[in-house]
């Protein structure tokens, strides 16, 4: 198991890029595996954690649910979300998809992201995240992120 190079967050791209992962990612809910991938990608965008995004095929799709919340994001296009049921519990919003994104972004269409401050566990290799700050962005924060991540109060539009 190697450790992932040390990433300040002000040095990601903007406009935002899209790369391949080469580590496991995993999200889990009351001890289920949601979701578990070696085939993930990652959006880099300054002063963002990265957004990690699943194949579906390597999601447990009958326990998301479409619900009617839509976003647009001006780089990737509009957002669908997906409530997570589980054993009878449900996250409200808690996974989103561009089913028809733009075109620099056409190799994550209906890939699922999750905000890691809905789900019980999230994982990039061997390292739990934490959500990035605030409520609004879905970036999953691992140890080895060095700057200041936006999406604390007075960060959300700079």
């Amino acid at each position: 198991m190697t450790a992932l190079p040390v990433e300040c967050v002000q040095d990601y791209p903007r406009p935002p890029a899209l790369e391949s992962v080469a580590e496991r990612l995993r999200v889990i809910v009351g001890g289920i595996p949601i979701a578990d991938t070696e085939a993930g990608f990652r959006v880099l965008e300054t002063h963002h954690a990265p957004t990690y995004y699943i194949p579906p095929s390597d999601c447990l799709m009958s326990a998301l649910v479409p619900t009617s919340r839509e976003t647009c994001c001006e780089w990737k296009g509009r957002a669908a979300y997906f409530d997570i049921v589980v054993n009878g519990r449900r996250l409200r919003n808690a996974a989103w998809c561009y089913p028809a994104p733009t075109a620099r972004f056409a190799a994550i269409r209906d890939y699922l992201s999750f905000y890691a401050g809905s789900v019980d566990e999230a994982w990039v290799g061997a390292m739990r995240v934490r959500p990035q700050p605030g409520d609004f962005y879905g970036g999953w924060v691992t140890p080895n992120l060095t700057g200041q991540i936006k999406g604390a109060p007075g960060t959300r539009h700079w």
